[in-house]
Formats: C-alpha cells, sequence, structure tokens
C-alpha cells in the first residue's frame, strides 16, 4: 500500500531542494517508477537499508505472542521507550490505542488484508507496465517489443478500447492462425445479429397464415425465445439444418486468398451475386462497424438467452409466452428476498422504482443502520462524483477564471494538468471547506437518523402524507440515485 501510494504522489508532487547535495541530485531529477534507481545514489539505497532494518528489528517489531500485525517497539528501556501501536498505527505515546470493540476490529482488519492483497496485485500491476513501457502509467507505443503490435493495425482495433486480447491468445499466432480467428469472430457475430432480429422481430410483427398446415400450426402460434422449440415441429427444424449446411457448404464459401469474411459472391450487405458496391472509400468503416456491432449482438444475445431462462418460465415450469421475461416470475432470485432490514431502502436504487438492486448482495448481512450508511455513503459519492464531472467538463472547456485570477496565469486545460499548476494555498482551501462541510453535517446539523442522506433537511418540510408532493421528492430521489452511475463514467476514463 505505500509502494502504490509512492509510486502515484510523485506523479503530482515532489519535495523541493537536493535529494543528495554532494552528487547535486534534486528530487525533481528523479523519475518516478523504476527509472529511479539509476538515479538514486548507492549511499541513497544504504539509507533505505538501514531504515528498513531499524524498523523491522526495533521500531516495528512483531512480537511473537502478540497478534499477528500488532507491533510494538524492542528498545532498552521500560515504557517510556517500549510500546505498542494503536489505531492507524499511532504510537502509544501519541495517544494510540487498540480498537475496543471485538467486531469493528476484526472487520477493520480484513478491511486491511482485502486492501493490502488488492496493492499486492497494483503494485505488480505498475511493475510490469512500468517495466514494458517505461512509465508506471505506460505508454503503449512505447512497447514496440510487443508480439500484439503485429495485429494492432488490423480491422476491429477501435477506440476505446484499442487492440484488445487480455488472454493473450495472440501471442503466438502467426497470420493464417489470426485470420482465422477472424474469420470465426465474424461468423460469430453476423449470427448474433441475425439472432438478435429474430428475438426482436417477432415480438412486434408475426407472418399470417400457417406455419405447418399439416399440423394446423401458425405463425403467430409460435412463442418468441426458448418457448419457440416447444411449438416448431421436428421437420422445421430440418429445413433449418439444411438451410443453414447449403450456405455454409455451398453459397458463402471461405477463400483464403480473400479477406475473412468476404466472400466472392457476396455482395453489398451480403446480397448474393450484387452488382451494388460500397461507396468509395467507407469499405473500411462499414467493415469495423460491422465488427463492433457483431461484438455488440453477441454480448445481447446471450444476455436475452440469460433473461429468458430466469423468467421466461411460470410456476409450473413450463415455457411462457415473452422473451423477455418477467421479474416476478423469477420467484428463486436471492435478490427477492428482502430482509427486514433491507427493507428500509426497498423501492429505491432502480433502474426502475419498485426494485431493489444489490447485485453484489452487499446489504445482504448488513443491520439496518448500516444500510441507511451505505446508501447515505452512495449519494455522498454520487453528488461528489457529479460535482466533479461538471468541474471536469468546465476546465476541459477552457472556463476556470476562479483559478486563473489566483495564479495570475491561465492554466493549462488539462484538469489533471491544472491542478498541478494550482498553489497549495488554494488546494488547502478546498481541503479546509469540504471539512467544514463535513463538520457541519456529522455534529451540529446531524440529517435524520432514519435517512442520514438528507443533509439539507428536506424531511421536516415535506409532508409525506400529500402523495403528489411526495411522489415528486421519491422520483428526485431516484433520479438522484440514476445519475450518480453516469457521473462516475467519465472520471475513471480520463
Amino acid at each position: 500500500m505505500l509502494a502504490c501510494t509512492g509510486y502515484i504522489v510523485q506523479e503530482f508532487f515532489r519535495f523541493p531542494g537536493f535529494l543528495s547535495p554532494s552528487s547535486e541530485i534534486k528530487f525533481t531529477d528523479v523519475p518516478n517508477g523504476l527509472a529511479a534507481a539509476t538515479k538514486v545514489p548507492a549511499v541513497g539505497w544504504f539509507q533505505y537499508t538501514i531504515f528498513c532494518g531499524i524498523c523491522d528489528l526495533w521500531l516495528m517489531h512483531q512480537v511473537p505472542t502478540n497478534p499477528p500485525g500488532k507491533l510494538a517497539t524492542r528498545l532498552f528501556g521500560e515504557g517510556a521507550t517500549n510500546y505498542e501501536y494503536g489505531f492507524l498505527g499511532l504510537p502509544g505515546y501519541l495517544g494510540g490505542k487498540a480498537i475496543e470493540d471485538p467486531e469493528i476490529k476484526k472487520k477493520k482488519l480484513n478491511a486491511e488484508i482485502a486492501n493490502g492483497r488488492l496493492a499486492m496485485m497494483a503494485i505488480i500491476g505498475m511493475f510490469f507496465q512500468d517495466g514494458l513501457t517505461g512509465s508506471a502509467w505506460g505508454d503503449w507505443a512505447n512497447y514496440t517489443e510487443s508480439p500484439l503490435r503485429a495485429f494492432e493495425s488490423e480491422l476491429g482495433v477501435q477506440p476505446p478500447i484499442g487492440f484488445w486480447d487480455p488472454l493473450g491468445f495472440t501471442k503466438t499466432d502467426d497470420a493464417a492462425s489470426f485470420r482465422r480467428r477472424r474469420y470465426v469472430e465474424l461468423k460469430h457475430g453476423r449470427v448474433a445479429m441475425f439472432a438478435c432480429l429474430g428475438y426482436i422481430v417477432p415480438e412486434y410483427f408475426r407472418w399470417p397464415g400457417d406455419l405447418s398446415p399439416s399440423l394446423g400450426l401458425k405463425f403467430t402460434d409460435v412463442p418468441t425465445g426458448f418457448a419457440a422449440f416447444e411449438k416448431v415441429p421436428l421437420s422445421g427444424w430440418a429445413q433449418m439444418v439444411f438451410f443453414a449446411g447449403s450456405v455454409e457448404l455451398f453459397q458463402y464459401v471461405d477463400d483464403p486468398k480473400r479477406a475473412p469474411g468476404d466472400f466472392a459472391n457476396a455482395g453489398f450487405l451480403g446480397v448474393p451475386n450484387s452488382y451494388v458496391k460500397a461507396p468509395e472509400g467507407t469499405k473500411e468503416t462499414k467493415l469495423a462497424a460491422e465488427i463492433a456491432n457483431g461484438r455488440l449482438a453477441m454480448m445481447a444475445i446471450i444476455g436475452m438467452f440469460f433473461q429468458n431462462g430466469l423468467t421466461g418460465m411460470d410456476q409450473f415450469g413450463g415455457m411462457v409466452e415473452v422473451a423477455w421475461g418477467d421479474w416476478s416470475l423469477y420467484t428463486d432470485s436471492p435478490l427477492r428476498a428482502l430482509t427486514p432490514a433491507q427493507e428500509c431502502i426497498a423501492g429505491t436504487g432502480g433502474p426502475l422504482p419498485d426494485m431493489f438492486w444489490d447485485p453484489a448482495g452487499i446489504s445482504s448481512k448488513k443491520s439496518k443502520e448500516e444500510i441507511l450508511e451505505l446508501r447515505a455513503q452512495e449519494l455522498k459519492h454520487g453528488r461528489v462524483a457529479m460535482l466533479a464531472c461538471i468541474g471536469w467538463f468546465h476546465v476541459a472547456g477552457g472556463f476556470h477564471i476562479i483559478g486563473d485570477y489566483a495564479v495570475g496565469v491561465h492554466l493549462d486545460d488539462n484538469p489533471l494538468v491544472s491542478l498541478t499548476q494550482m498553489p497549495m494555498g488554494g488546494i488547502w482551501q478546498v481541503v479546509f471547506t469540504i471539512m467544514c462541510l463535513e463538520w457541519l453535517t456529522t455534529y451540529i446539523c446531524k440529517p435524520p437518523a432514519e435517512k442520514p442522506w438528507d443533509i439539507l433537511g428536506w424531511s421536516d418540510i415535506l409532508i409525506e402524507d400529500e402523495k403528489s408532493i411526495w411522489n415528486q421528492f421519491r422520483k428526485a430521489e431516484l433520479q438522484e440515485l440514476l445519475k450518480r452511475t453516469s457521473a462516475f463514467g467519465p472520471l475513471l476514463c480520463p
């Protein structure tokens, strides 16, 4: 966790002055990350080693009789020099005390272990990215030795993800193997697009007449989705298989001499033997769009399958007529059985007003007070994120009058860069303002216990019996909860 902090902080702040006056090395001369090993003098590494050794052997010693992680000093003296560390690692002489409540202590220790595991993964990721690209945050253009770069100019490499192969399938691929993967991807995408249309169109339109005159089966008798399996006769399935096989084997046959998915007898939009050609200069764009649409369709049809399978059955196990299902039919959902504590926020959080949304089950074992506190924290984070988005777009659009006035020059329009240009006094003013607001809403104007997110005190003004007023307030509350998600997105993609 300290290593991750060290990586991040140095991207935005360096100590002034010299790191080594004798070697004339300033703190600003030392690059961030692994490259620092080439700049820090040997005496600096020696100092690090001695300091870590002193901490490990004497200042932060693990006494065998203490629980793991509970550190103490091991100096030559009595209570004045030998002490244990308390909450947040504060030493005893500064008032550091262990947490007395066993449940809170267990919760915080578990959180520390979880954060430590996450930080271990994070720092290894930073090491890899630093070693491969020359920076902790990396620049893909600098990683010229990557085996993936051989295919980074192919179709399908498009924003916002770029070249995406997290499982490394293409690391050992040659051109022929990559071509086969692209051909398979295109075929799956095209089939998925047809499948999505097949799911959606029958919801609004059916062919008139008989599907099977011998069985007296009309097109309108066949339901959508999985339920169609029970209605379509065996001869119908044989016809579909025969048709798909004829297309695969005789009509649209792959030619190794042509691009993947480019069939000799298929013209524009796949019309067989079509003489219609794509407009000049648009072929690459349309092929890239097809790949993107196919990928989206593959995800969409899988989602439809899951939703149909989970909600498209009646209470007796039979298929219902609607492919999209009905959430009320999914009685086995673990999210439907609310605990008494969860009832306090039932009907909020959406995506629809009558839903309870907790896919990760965070609230399943929480008390009512803890759930209310989690909702208050969620709303606070959302409000901060919404304000941050407004501030981000404001600065990126070139409107930062207050910052320009404080510094005396026009700050950069990049929000991250402008943050480094702000004087420390201005940053501390922001921090102090936030602390004042937190102090006011925690001690002076504390919100109601039943609605800890109501920091403005609307509960004291609104008359909940007046349904028209209360419904409007509930609608606004739901809108605020939903907007928090969209507010986080731009902040995660700077």
